[in-house]
């Protein structure tokens, strides 16, 4: 299968786009390695060492033999050469990773709200219309986000995949009718992946576009055996306060002998994911697309839900480490359940790594071998949700 990862220099992107070609496909990342330019704005650098992009190439071709290109494009502004890509490639799927990541970062300052609805929302339309307008047969497959549905909209009844059966009362008696469930971003970042969801579910019914949406939960952990291979190809570990997830946070944290900060009472629920798993769902909705003139295909790609404070405690008792409670910079409950129905990957043959195995392999092997290159001083998160919030001087 012919391939195009978009985004593929990222956190995601590039175990992905090396999962795939392991697995036989004919990659080709296209990205603009704005990943990078944000590392220069936020002066931090992923806690493991990341190789220029054609290093990584050069790398991967002498340990496989296995060829990746790569094509420097930015999504949002260049949609003449994304078409013209399109036409000269042909290629069967596109892995939509395109869009800034981080719910912290996209509520950072006007700029970067800004920033992330102009290129996530233009990006992803860019992507849509120049498949409809190469007339070519492409599925496309995106990394969504659990964000979507908000955190404890269903109360305890399970989030299902994409979609909710209502009754819509009539003169003659209620009708059931099958909805997107209804949206409830948590941030402009969140946000972008609802509107997402509506160009993708327009795009399905007007174009038969072949469209998946993956409704991932956090990622958790850093190497696939592909990036394992060599040092010149480790994936990133984030740990700052605007892209670290709250898993590597109190990594790296623990490692360097830092409290762990949980955020207000630490009764938020979470879901998550390894980043093995993420390639494997990747792959395994790549081999099962929908038909043309089917709906979007939604999958929840989460394998575990936990509590903040409950991952801190695990963490603590691991690698020894202290906790300490911050005001939440976040506008969201104090307390939430999260109740996720995962079905569809397990029965595609997902078999899934679980936090309780694989904590201590990334405790050991790179929030402690990596601690030296911490910046301490980008350990707290200074983003808020909104003018006003009640900060610690720690946020500020």
């Amino acid at each position: 299968m012919k391939v195009l990862v978009l985004g593929g220099d990222g956190f995601c992107g590039w175990p992905t786009a090396l999962h795939l070609s392991d697995a036989g496909h004919d990659v080709t990342i296209v990205d603009n390695l704005s990943r990078r330019e944000i590392d220069l704005e936020l002066e931090v650098e992923s806690l493991t060492p990341i190789r220029p992009m054609g290093e990584r190439l050069r790398v991967w071709k002498e340990l496989t033999g296995k060829d990746i290109g790569f094509v420097n494009l930015d999504l949002a502004e260049e949609y003449e050469r994304f078409e013209r890509l399109l036409r000269e490639l042909s290629p069967d799927a596109i892995v939509h990773f395109g869009e800034q990541r981080a719910a912290p970062y996209s509520m950072r300052n006007t700029i970067a709200k800004r920033y992330t609805v102009d290129n996530n929302v233009r990006a992803t339309h860019n992507v849509l219309v120049a498949i409809v307008s190469s007339g070519l047969d492409i599925a496309l497959v995106h990394l969504g986000t659990m964000g979507v549905y908000g955190y404890g909209w269903s109360g305890s009844a399970p989030i299902p995949e994409g979609y909710l059966t209502v009754k819509v009362p009539t003169p003659d008696g209620d009708i059931d009718r099958e909805i997107l469930h209804p949206a409830n971003p948590g941030s402009v970042y969140h946000l972008t992946k609802t509107l997402d969801q509506l160009l993708f579910s327009f795009y399905a019914v007007n174009d038969q576009l072949r469209i998946t949406d993956l409704h991932q939960g956090i990622v958790w952990g850093t190497q696939t055996p592909q990036t394992s291979l060599d040092e010149r190809l480790i994936n990133r570990f984030d740990y700052d306060g605007d892209y670290g997830t709250v898993l590597n946070r109190f990594l790296m944290q623990a490692a360097i002998g830092h409290p762990l900060t949980v955020h207000g009472t630490g009764g938020q629920t979470r879901a998550f994911i390894h980043i093995r798993d993420t390639v494997r769902c990747v792959q395994i909705a790549l081999e099962n697309p929908p038909k043309r003139g089917d709906k979007v295909k939604v999958f929840n790609q989460v394998t575990e839900t936990y509590r903040v404070r409950d991952l801190a405690e695990l963490i603590a008792k691991l690698m020894d480490a202290k906790i300490a409670n911050l005001p939440n910079p976040r506008r969201e409950a104090v307390e939430n359940e999260l109740n996720v129905a995962r079905d569809k990957f397990s029965e595609l043959g997902l078999n899934p790594t679980v936090l309780s195995e694989g904590l201590l392999e990334e405790a050991r092997d790179i929030a402690l071998k990596y601690r030296d290159r911490a910046d301490t001083s980008k350990i707290i998160a200074r983003s808020v949700w909104r003018a006003g919030m009640e900060t610690s001087p720690d946020l500020v």
